[in-house]
């Protein structure tokens, strides 16, 4: 008999699948909530909305698929990234803009795989896209398996130090959208556009501060108080400034799969709990 869907407590707001560079699909995403009995999570892939329709079909009433998408943007040279939560993912509009970031994104690939060849990596556009599927965003994270894989390299912690990181070989610079674009692209599909892991930006807390309040002025909804990689420490710091910008709190895992091993679906390193609760802002 079919679990009731009313009686599961927890949720996952912050969930990646191969439509970017999460090892699960859509399906296997979704199959996989179900296992570990969420009452519901957010696809929020990076800069695609490609694995949402998949997703909805597979959660068979079983799950509530919230459709989602985390956009980079650009923060006076910090990368930052957005969510963007129950979002109209076939609105025109946002669609025509986030196609625009793919295009930029196949663009720097290509740069960096010239570069990985001159270093001598025998990498090619259609060996990514054989590997990894036509429908994923590629990121470095899919060229750091390719470079593990191929055994160039111990372990993706190494390809990103030697060779994907910023100021290495094979990095390559991104032209990424203002965080004014990606919050007015997101309200417009109908979202709620939501500060994601504000303390991985390695931003002193005065700066995070300046930081939400900034996003604040241009639109920003909530905040990712509840994070797999917080300190209960950090949860505080984080539910004090959403309280004090009049934000609402969302958590999430930010599970990738095999990706981020150390980080599981719902549960995050083993301490998240995410209430439903909090969907009351959302949906």
């Amino acid at each position: 008999m079919r679990e009731n869907i009313y009686e599961k407590k927890y949720i996952d707001l912050h969930v990646h699948s191969t439509a970017s560079d999460g090892t699960y699909t859509p399906s296997e995403v979704t199959e996989y909530a179900k296992e570990k009995s969420l009452y519901a999570f957010a696809l929020t892939d990076h800069d695609t909305v490609d694995g949402i329709e998949e997703a909805m079909r597979a959660a068979d009433g079983s799950i509530i698929v919230i459709p989602g998408i985390e956009i980079s943007a650009d923060y006076n040279g910090t990368d930052i990234h957005i969510l963007g939560l129950n979002i109209d993912y076939k609105n025109e509009e946002f669609l025509a803009q986030i196609n625009e970031c793919k295009r930029l994104r196949t663009e720097r690939n290509k740069k960096m795989i010239q570069k990985m060849n001159a270093l001598g990596f025998p990498i090619t556009e259609d060996i990514v896209n054989e590997r990894y599927g036509r429908d994923s965003s590629v990121t470095r994270a899919h060229f750091a398996r390719y470079l593990l894989d191929e055994g160039f390299v111990s372990t993706k912690e190494e390809a990103f130090a030697k060779y994907l990181n910023k100021g290495c070989p094979c990095y390559v610079s991104r032209v990424q959208m203002t965080p004014e674009h990606a919050v007015k692209i997101i309200l417009k599909a109908g979202g709620h556009p939501v500060l994601a892991h504000p303390l991985l930006y390695k931003l002193e807390k005065d700066k995070v501060t300046e930081l939400i309040d900034y996003l604040k002025g241009l639109g920003l909804k909530g905040l990712e108080a509840v994070y797999s990689r917080n300190t209960a420490e950090d949860d505080e710091f984080l539910a004090g400034a959403a309280k004090s910008f009049g934000l609402f709190v969302t958590g999430g895992s930010d599970f990738h799969g095999s990706n981020k091993p150390d980080i599981d679906l719902g549960v995050g390193t083993g301490n998240l709990a995410i209430g439903k609760e909090l969907l009351k802002n959302i949906l």
